[in-house]
């Protein structure tokens, strides 16, 4: 009987440490999986990132993109625009003079330091547009802005340049084609009145259309 104790105890002590080592393997094993996992996460993370940087990139790289293209959009109309005024200025200087329209301060009230077309200016071209077309007529217009003498003659240059393009644009809205008409501004060195009274400064705020076969 006494022999058989030992024997008990020993098998007894086998079957712990059995049991301590598969409850040591398991918390190995969870400690490998959540080091894993973790490492998982961590390169997710970062592939993520990766991605996110690249989708930035990707978009700034098409907002560049949609500027250029604007740019050349814009680039392209300029230089159209351009060749119709060449167009128009060449055949000009190949035309013959049929007669001229004025439109000056004391008919269609252009304001000082304006290009801005009043209602009479507005009705006035709009007549004179539905001429051209009754007329059925293969013309070209030298359009010609003029300024006071007021100012410097920079600022007085482009005025003048303002308000002919303001009448092109407008002619043009009806019904006349851009390359049959040309515009040249003379800012205040063409006066037809003296600069010194108020009547004469309104007559020299002008735009001159010359009308040519």
């Amino acid at each position: 009987m006494q022999q058989i104790r030992p024997v008990v105890f020993a098998v007894a002590m086998a079957v712990s440490a059995i049991g301590l080592s598969g409850c040591a393997t398991k918390d190995f094993v969870r400690e490998q999986v959540a080091a894993e996992d973790t490492k998982v996460q961590a390169n997710q993370d970062k592939t993520q990132i990766a991605l996110d940087q690249q989708q930035t990139a990707l978009n700034q790289n098409q907002a560049t993109l949609n500027q250029h293209q604007t740019h050349l959009t814009q680039l392209d109309q300029t230089t159209q625009d351009a060749l119709n005024r060449a167009t128009a200025a060449g055949k000009l200087a190949e035309g013959k003079f049929l007669y001229s329209v004025v439109l000056s301060d004391d008919s269609v009230k252009f304001p000082a330091d304006s290009s801005k077309l009043s209602p009479e200016a507005q009705q006035r071209l709009q007549d004179f547009a539905d001429k051209l077309k009754a007329d059925n007529r293969n013309v070209y217009l030298e359009i010609q802005g003029h300024t006071d003498g007021r100012g410097n003659e920079k600022a007085n240059q482009r005025l003048g340049e303002q308000r002919a393009e303001a009448v092109r644009l407008f002619m043009n809205q009806h019904g006349v084609p851009l390359n049959r008409m040309a515009t040249i501004s003379y800012g205040k060195a063409d006066p037809v009145a003296d600069n010194k009274s108020r009547t004469g400064r309104a007559q020299n705020r002008r735009v001159v259309l010359i009308v040519m076969s």
